[in-house]
């Protein structure tokens, strides 16, 4: 069974039961993306970590390493 049916037979449940219809699959995806992001950051801020532009940082980094071993 995949989400879309299932989504359907919750519905049809509630439904019988007079009770609200269960959100559509996929509607809370972008807030659930922006709250993982936020906890990641806030996580990085209490280890004393740089919480913004920290995967720019690291592939800039990554860039100078390889660049550094080429020229060797």
């Amino acid at each position: 069974m995949n989400a879309l049916q299932q989504h359907l037979f919750d519905s049809y449940r509630a439904a019988q039961r007079d009770e609200p219809a269960p959100p559509a699959p996929g509607t809370h995806d972008v807030a659930v993306l922006r709250a993982a992001r936020d906890h990641r950051r806030f996580e990085a801020v209490l280890a004393g970590r740089p919480a913004i532009g920290r995967l720019r940082f690291a592939l800039r980094l990554a860039l100078r390493r390889r660049r550094g071993a080429g020229a060797c």
